[in-house]
């Protein structure tokens, strides 16, 4: 005989499968269920991949903090990195150099190109400790050394430049000087300097790649002409969690005339358009399984006329209103807990699967559903999160069991006597 309370084991009878009308309807709220569930963990699971990715690229090139100077380039940048580094959240530092400048290409046939890129002047071996670029030089290598620069690779695309081409730089002095003398009398022309391209660096990130231009920061100075400074500090953190803890630690040791800004900070804009359309997914998708729950409820209403003559037998030998209501309860339920572990499941074989699927997708037909050249990744990311898994099933779940209140509560305040008589 059966442990389970009498409406567990009446509601999982019903449930079986029969070539009734009310089975079909059933079968396909689960498959419902499963299609909204699978959609939205493959969904969610995707944009926190790409968001993950997205923070890692960033990250690698642009650090978790930058330490400035308010009254311009940082002169005791030397003495600034020893304090930060002491920090012991801090993993690493380095000093930079970023100021926009104007480049010109000097092609040996047809006509040069300009553009108007960032440059940023390194320390070779400490930057190495503190972001990716040396690991991601694509074509040539590693040097910034004199007259070298690295370009990224979507601007080496637009400028059509390749490795051992010339590029001449002017720096924003060279042209306010040439801009103030314009018109004079003692007017003058600053000529460029001259550099060589050694590599193209691929950093993941579109924005940089198509943005900056790299060399030493000693070049950088002189370009600049503020020799023996910075601009600022790029700081690696242990765990990039505790930037706004680090800056209140840095900011007690440094003093204020150093402000300090979050890696956050530098991406905010961009990060929270990636929360919030998460968020706006989630709430579109979760229609289809709202959708999906019509259809529960359309059976179990169904369901409740097709077995009053039995409601009214249970009512008779004693059964109560909240019992019978639990029975159709028991039932959405059992409907809901099944689609969504199909739904689940499925998921998780797409999440698994997908790279390869996309890859064979790409072979046979030819279609990019995610082109590289404008998210930038060579596969689809996905993370999928506990905590995203358990909101989407315990949403499924609950919208389930509400589908089935109507009907329940309909069959509860059937009367035994107009039951029996509906027969």
């Amino acid at each position: 005989m059966s442990r389970l309370p009498f409406e567990f084991f009446l509601a999982l009878r019903y449930l079986r499968p029969k070539r009734t009308f009310v089975s079909v309807i059933t079968l396909i709220s689960v498959i419902g269920v499963m299609l909204g569930v699978a959609v939205l963990i493959i969904v969610i699971s995707v944009m926190t991949g790409f968001d993950r990715e997205l923070r890692d690229k960033m990250l690698g090139f642009g650090a978790h903090l930058r330490v400035f100077q308010y009254d311009g380039a940082m002169e005791d940048f030397p003495e600034v990195l020893r304090t930060v580094t002491s920090n012991a959240h801090v993993k690493a530092a380095a000093p930079f150099i970023l100021d926009q400048v104007m480049i010109k290409t000097q092609p040996e046939a047809g006509k040069p190109r300009v553009a108007a890129p960032f440059l940023r002047g390194v320390d070779p071996e400490l930057e190495k400790k503190v972001s990716n670029l040396s690991t991601n030089v694509v074509i040539g290598e590693f040097n910034v050394a004199r007259d070298s620069v690295l370009i990224g690779m979507e601007l080496a695309r637009n400028l059509q430049l390749s490795v051992g081409d010339r590029i001449a730089i002017y720096s924003a002095r060279h042209l306010e000087e040439m801009e103030k003398q314009r018109g004079t009398d003692n007017e003058v022309v600053i000529l460029p300097d001259e550099f060589v391209v050694r590599g193209i660096f691929d950093v993941g990130y579109n924005d940089y790649n198509a943005n900056v231009i790299v060399t030493s920061l000693r070049t950088a100075q002189k370009l600049n002409e503020i020799p023996g400074k910075a601009t600022g500090l790029f700081v690696l953190l242990h765990d990039p969690l505790l930037a706004e803890q680090v800056r209140q630690e840095l900011h007690a040791q440094l003093g204020p005339n150093y402000p300090i800004k979050l890696w956050t900070e530098e991406n905010n804009a961009f990060l929270t358009a990636i929360a919030v359309e998460k968020n706006v997914m989630f709430f579109i998708l979760i229609f289809i399984v709202i959708v999906a729950a019509f259809s529960i409820m359309n059976s179990q209403i169904t369901f409740v006329v097709q077995k009053t003559r039995e409601i009214g037998v249970m009512k008779a030998i004693g059964a109560t209103r909240g019992q019978v209501m639990l029975l159709f309860l028991s039932q959405s339920l059992a409907v809901g807990v099944l689609g969504v572990a199909a739904g689940l499941g499925f998921g998780i074989l797409v999440l698994t699967y997908r790279n390869p699927f996309l890859h064979f997708l790409r072979n046979t037909t030819g279609l990019e559903i995610f082109p590289a050249s404008i998210y930038g990744f060579s596969e689809l990311p996905a993370l999928t999160d506990a905590r995203d898994v358990a909101v989407i099933c315990g949403s499924a779940l609950v919208i389930c069991v509400l589908a089935g209140l109507v009907p329940a509560w309909s069959a509860g305040r059937l009367k035994p006597v107009e039951a029996l008589r509906h027969e």
